[in-house]
């Protein structure tokens, strides 16, 4: 971790920075802003477990996913633009507060957001796309500040200020229209797709902006250590159901160690990929690989949320039975591993037979951890089962797959 080149808090131009720049990493402010995605993150995966262990599946799903959306896109834009332009000024870390003071406000609009989608009438998104627009306008005056100053980028970073400010009043208009369901999912979904071209049309002009490559594959993993930790605290509030009804038993035993080999797995698997040194040599590449990722961070705050339904069903609070529990577990790590193994092979361009084996692997060892809970084994067997499916992918790369790994990194950094 490294602080800002520059140190003093006086207003300074904010002028591009060099993305070749020698030990560039997250500052205490990045950190900072960082923990606010914890406490929207386990909103969200609260939220979504109550519905889940109510059985309304498609409502869950609904919602988390825009919230997702909501939470992992304003962060994404802001790292790469302090990426590029950070210059630690004062103007810098207020607009910075302002962007947490948002990404609080979406989390205490979730509970209406989900309870509203559940209903299925209309969508009470106001408070939340209130704090959405709060971090946007933060980031439309960090946009227009490196325009005033950054003279080469000026049309890149008028064009992300413009089009952002456009998508805004789009947002900003349905809470007032208050549309139908099914009319606020398609407005929704036309706005999002604007949002996510935003960069695509803006980095194509005056080449784009100088973001470091390093510096935002570290971003991008320490939001997904900081995800990981809903895994964590689901993994603990399963084991405390199982001792309130048990106490300290051999089933308290698995499910504990089980979450805990899931996160660490996942977290394992995560950092295999060699995101830094890919995105140093090809930066056009960088569009596919941010994007997915809120399909990971997605699925890595779902498997949380699993585990929270999971903690409900060992507790007797549940309304579906053990199989689709975990399944609300076990989904998640699939998508998180599909999305991996696809990230994966578009950064480095390349397809790999022995990848695809550890995949089927993966996805084997979920298979049987469902059907072994569907035969009547204890939720915990379930789980240690599934954490079995990161573990399979580990010990497959830490064996054969890293020389696989080392000989594609050298065809695509040649």
């Amino acid at each position: 971790m490294t602080t800002s080149a520059n140190t003093g808090h006086r207003l300074r131009r904010m002028a591009g920075r060099d993305p070749g720049e020698a030990h560039r990493g997250a500052t205490p402010l990045e950190l900072l802003y960082d923990l606010t995605l914890v406490v929207a993150f386990s909103q969200a995966g609260t939220q979504m477990a109550h519905l889940l262990e109510l059985g309304h599946y498609a409502p869950a799903i609904g919602a988390f996913s825009l919230a997702v959306f909501a939470i992992s896109w304003a962060w994404i834009n802001y790292s790469w633009l302090a990426s590029a332009f950070d210059n630690n000024d004062a103007f810098f870390r207020v607009a910075t507060m302002v962007q947490m003071v948002g990404v609080l406000v979406i989390a205490l609009g979730l509970p209406q957001l989900f309870h509203s989608i559940d209903e299925g009438l209309h969508v009470d998104n106001g408070v939340v796309v209130a704090g959405y627009v709060i971090m946007r306008l933060s980031t439309i005056a960090l946009w227009l500040r490196a325009a005033r100053h950054d003279p080469a980028r000026r049309r890149c970073a008028l064009t992300y200020a413009v089009l952002l400010a456009v998508a805004q009043a789009g947002w900003i208009v349905q809470i007032f229209i208050d549309p139908p369901l099914a009319t606020t999912a398609v407005l929704a979904l036309a706005l999002v797709v604007l949002e996510m071209a935003v960069p695509v049309v803006a980095e194509r002009i005056d080449g784009g902006t100088p973001w470091h490559p390093h510096h935002i594959a570290e971003r991008y993993g320490l939001l997904v250590i900081i995800t990981l930790g809903e895994v964590v605290l689901g993994t603990i509030l399963a084991v405390s159901a199982v001792v309130e009804e048990q106490g300290w038993s051999v089933e308290a035993g698995l499910v504990a160690f089980g979450g805990t080999a899931l996160a660490f797995g996942l977290w394992w698997v995560y950092f295999t990929m060699p995101s830094g040194d890919v995105l140093a040599r090809h930066r056009e590449r960088a569009f596919v690989w941010g994007y997915g990722h809120m399909v990971i961070f997605g699925s890595l705050a779902a498997t949380g949320a699993g585990l929270h339904v999971a903690a409900q069903t060992i507790g007797g609070e549940a309304h579906i039975g053990p199989t689709a529990a975990l399944l609300t577990v076990v989904v998640p790590v699939a998508v998180f591993t599909v999305a991996l193994f696809v990230l994966y092979t578009l950064l480095l361009r390349q397809f790999d037979a022995f990848h695809v084996l550890l995949f089927v692997v993966a996805m084997l060892a979920l298979g049987v951890a469902v059907v072994a809970v569907a035969a009547g084994a204890s939720m915990g067997v379930g789980i240690v089962v599934a954490a079995g499916a990161p573990v399979a992918v580990i010990v497959g790369f830490e064996t054969v797959g890293h020389r696989h790994q080392s000989a594609a990194l050298e065809r695509a950094l040649s």
